[in-house]
C-alpha cells in the first residue's frame, strides 16, 4: 500500500499540475492568442478590454463544448465532482471509471478557461480520485483498500493545488472518506506529501494567495470574528439553495443538455460585463480582497453576483468544483465585516486579515469540514497567529450551519439522489426492498363486536403480540396489545362482559403502505406497537411488518452487496468473455440479457425454475451510464422488481447448459 500510494501521489500530482497547465493554455487561445495571460493574473484586464460580444460568446460556446463532452462521454463528470467521489466511495467500493480522468479534466479545463465561474479544486478531487481507482482496479485490491486509493488520490489533488500537505490528507478522511482510521491514513499521508513534492517541483513552492501579515490588535476582535463565522453560515446556507435551485430550474427547461449549458456560459458573460471577477477560478479578485483594495459596496456586490454566476454554471450543466467559490464567498464577506470593524473600532487588524479568516469560515460552514478549512488556511500563511480567530470564525459558522442545514453542500446533492451518507454506507440499501416483500400475512384479526374476554385469553396464550381489528372489508379500525389493557385489567370482573374488540383498540397509530420501503419502516418502528407495524394496500389491512424482519433482510442486502463489490472486481466494464468463474459442473457468467426479459422483472421471470440458475448481479446499461444521476453503475444485486432493459449485462450462477440455453433464448 506504501508503494502504491507512493505511485498514486506521483501521478496525481503530475495530474493536478497537468491540469492547471491545461487552463491557462485554454485561457490563452480563448482570451488572448498572442500569451500575455500568466497563472498569476492578467486575465482580468484583458476581459475588461474585450468587446461585450467576446465577453457573452465565449463562456457560452465553451459551454456548449462542455455539455457535449459531459453528455457524451461521462455524465459524472458534470458538476462539482466531489460529490460523485463521495458516493463512488460509499455505495460503489470507490469504483470510478477510467475515461472520467479525461472527461473531467477536458470539461473543466474549457469551462474554467472559458469563463464559467467555478473551481478547479473540485475537478482536480475527482481526477486524483478515478486516478487512485484506476490503479486499484487495475490491481485488483480489496474494496476497503480501493476505497482507501481512492482517498489518496483525492488529497493528492488537494495537496497539489494548494501547496499544502497536510489540508489534502485531511480534506481525504474527513470529506471523502469519514474515516480517520490508521490503516486508511497513512497511505493518504503519503499520497499527499508526494503530490506536495511534485507540485513544489513544477510550480514552485509559493502560496496560492498573497496573503497578508496577520495580528491580532485586540483580545476583543475574537467577538467580531465570531459573528464572521455566523455570517459566514448564513452565506453558506444561501450559496447552497441557490446552486440546487438553479439545478431544479434548468432541469425543467426542455433543451438539449449542450445548449443549457451554453444558456448558462452566456448569462455568466453578461454578468461579467458589470463584474468580470466573477469569472473562471477568481484567484485574482480573491487577491484583491485579501489586500484590503475593493471597497464594501464592491466587495458585497461580488459576493452576490459570484453566487449567482456559480449557480447558472452548475445548475446548467457546467464541470466545475464549489471549493474556490467559497473561498471567493468568504474572501469578500470577511473583506466587507474587515472594512466595517476599521471603521468602528479603529487599530484593529486589516480588512484583509478578516478577508482570510472568512475564507476559512464560508468554506468550514459549506463543506461541513472545520478541520480541512483550519489546515489549508493555516498552511497558506505558515502563521500560528491566525489559528484562533479561524478556530472560532470555521466553528461557529460551520455550528450554526449544520443546526440550521443538516446537509453540506456536498452531501446534499447526494440526498437528492437518494444516499445518504451522514446515516452510513449500507442504510439506504433498504430504499430497494418493499414492504410487501418481507411482510407477514398471518397475524391475529378480529371484527369489531368480538367478545372482550376470548381475545384477551387469546392474546395472553398465543404468541401473537397484537390482534388487529378490522371491519368485513379488512379496513383497519384499531390494535390490541396487552400494554395497551393494562388499564382494563384493573376492573377486569366488571366490565369483561360489557366490552367488545373495538372499545379496548387502540387507533390513530402509525401504519406503512405495502410498496413503500424498509428504511419508512426504521423511521415509523419507535411510534409503533411493539416491534411491528401494520401494512395496508387501498385502505386494506394486509397484514404486519416486524423489526426482526427488518433487520434480517438489511443483513442479507449487506451481505449481497460486499459480495457484489468483491465480485466486481474481477469484471472488466467490457469484458465479452461468458464464463468468468467454474465450480464442478456449475459456472459464474456473465452474459447479456436476452430480449425476452426486456420490460419484464426478475420476479415475473422466476430464473430459477425457468432456466436452472440464479442471477447475482446486474451491470445496467452497457455504457454504464445512469439515466437520472448521471454516475457509473457498477454491477449490483438486482431488486425483486427490477424490470430488465436493452444493455443489461447479467452475471449468473448455474450449469453451463443452463447457462447456454439463456443466452439462445
Amino acid at each position: 500500500m506504501v508503494l502504491v500510494a507512493t505511485v498514486i501521489g506521483l501521478v496525481g500530482g503530475l495530474g493536478a499540475v497537468g491540469f492547471r497547465l491545461l487552463i491557462l493554455q485554454f485561457q490563452r487561445w480563448i482570451w488572448q492568442p498572442e500569451g500575455e495571460i500568466s497563472d498569476s493574473g492578467g486575465l482580468l484586464e484583458r476581459i475588461r478590454e474585450l468587446p461585450e460580444w467576446w465577453v457573452i460568446g465565449a463562456p457560452a460556446l465553451g459551454g456548449l463544448m462542455v455539455g457535449w463532452i459531459v453528455h457524451t462521454f461521462a455524465r459524472e463528470a458534470r458538476g462539482h465532482g466531489v460529490p460523485e467521489v463521495m458516493e463512488a466511495v460509499a455505495l460503489h467500493h470507490g469504483r470510478i471509471r477510467p475515461r472520467v480522468v479525461a472527461a473531467k479534466a477536458l470539461a473543466s479545463s474549457l469551462c474554467i478557461a472559458s469563463g464559467g465561474s467555478v473551481g478547479r479544486e473540485g475537478p482536480i478531487v475527482q481526477i486524483g480520485s478515478a486516478i487512485g481507482s484506476t490503479v486499484g482496479q487495475f490491481l485488483q485490491v480489496s474494496p476497503r483498500r480501493l476505497r482507501t486509493l481512492v482517498g489518496c488520490g483525492a488529497a493528492a489533488g488537494v495537496a497539489a493545488t494548494f501547496n499544502a500537505p497536510i489540508a489534502g490528507a485531511l480534506f481525504a478522511v474527513e470529506v471523502i472518506l469519514g474515516d480517520f482510521g490508521v490503516p486508511q491514513f497513512s497511505p493518504i499521508v503519503i499520497a499527499s506529501v508526494v503530490a506536495t513534492v511534485v507540485s513544489r517541483h513544477f510550480l514552485g513552492d509559493l502560496p496560492a494567495f498573497e496573503i497578508p501579515q496577520y495580528s491580532l490588535e485586540h483580545p476583543a476582535e475574537l467577538f467580531a470574528y465570531a459573528i464572521l463565522g455566523l455570517l459566514a453560515a448564513f452565506v453558506a446556507i444561501g450559496f447552497t439553495k441557490s446552486l440546487h435551485f438553479s439545478e431544479d430550474l434548468f432541469e425543467k427547461i426542455k433543451m438539449p443538455a449542450p445548449f443549457k449549458t451554453a444558456l448558462g456560459g452566456a448569462l455568466v458573460g453578461v454578468i461579467a460585463l458589470w463584474g468580470p471577477e466573477v469569472m473562471g477560478v477568481g484567484y485574482e479578485a480573491m487577491n484583491l480582497a485579501l489586500t484590503g483594495g475593493p471597497g464594501i459596496g464592491l466587495l458585497l456586490g461580488l459576493l452576490a453576483a459570484k453566487i449567482l454566476a456559480v449557480s447558472l454554471t452548475i445548475g446548467s450543466g457546467g464541470s466545475g468544483g464549489v471549493f474556490a467559490p467559497s473561498l471567493f464567498l468568504g474572501a469578500t464577506l470577511g473583506g466587507a465585516v474587515g472594512t466595517v470593524v476599521n471603521v468602528w473600532f479603529p487599530g484593529t487588524a486589516p480588512a484583509g486579515a478578516y478577508a482570510l479568516v472568512g475564507m476559512g469560515a464560508v468554506v468550514s460552514a459549506a463543506t461541513h469540514a472545520p478541520i480541512t478549512a483550519i489546515m489549508i488556511l493555516f498552511e497558506l500563511t505558515t502563521d500560528y497567529e491566525i489559528i484562533l480567530p479561524l478556530m472560532i470564525s470555521c466553528i461557529v459558522g460551520t455550528l450554526v450551519m449544520s443546526r440550521l442545514h443538516e446537509d453540506s453542500i456536498y452531501t446534499i446533492k447526494l440526498r437528492r439522489r437518494g444516499v445518504n451518507i451522514k446515516a452510513g454506507q449500507d442504510v439506504d440499501l433498504l430504499r430497494k426492498v418493499k414492504v410487501r416483500e418481507v411482510m407477514r400475512m398471518d397475524v391475529a384479526v378480529a371484527l369489531p363486536n368480538d367478545p372482550f374476554l376470548p381475545l384477551l385469553q387469546r392474546l395472553y396464550h398465543s404468541g401473537d403480540g397484537a390482534i388487529y381489528v378490522t371491519d368485513t372489508e379488512r379496513r383497519l379500525i384499531g390494535v390490541i396489545t396487552l400494554g395497551h389493557l393494562k388499564p382494563v385489567l384493573e376492573d377486569i370482573n366488571m366490565v369483561q362482559g360489557l366490552l367488545v374488540a373495538e372499545d379496548v383498540a387502540a387507533v390513530g397509530g402509525p401504519t406503512i403502505q405495502a410498496d413503500e420501503t424498509l428504511d419508512l419502516v426504521l423511521q415509523r418502528l419507535d411510534q409503533g406497537y411493539r416491534d411491528e407495524i401494520p401494512v395496508l394496500e387501498k385502505g386494506r389491512f394486509l397484514g404486519v411488518v416486524h423489526l426482526s424482519d427488518v433487520l434480517e433482510r438489511y443483513r442479507r442486502e449487506v451481505f449481497k452487496h460486499q459480495m457484489a463489490g468483491t465480485l466486481a472486481s474481477g469484471l472488466s466494464a467490457g469484458t465479452e468473455e461468458t464464463v468468468v468463474h467454474r465450480v464442478g459442473d456449475f459456472v459464474l457468467a456473465e452474459v447479456d440479457a436476452p430480449v425476452e426479459l426486456f420490460g419484464r422483472t426478475l420476479t415475473q421471470m422466476n430464473f430459477r425454475s425457468k432456466f436452472g440458475m440464479n442471477v447475482l448481479l446486474v451491470r445496467k446499461d452497457a455504457g454504464g451510464l445512469a439515466t437520472t444521476s448521471g454516475v457509473t453503475l457498477e454491477p449490483e444485486p438486482p431488486a425483486q422488481d427490477y424490470c430488465f432493459q436493452p444493455g443489461d449485462r447479467l452475471v449468473v450462477f448455474g450449469k453451463e447448459k443452463s447457462v447456454n440455453r439463456l443466452q439462445s433464448t
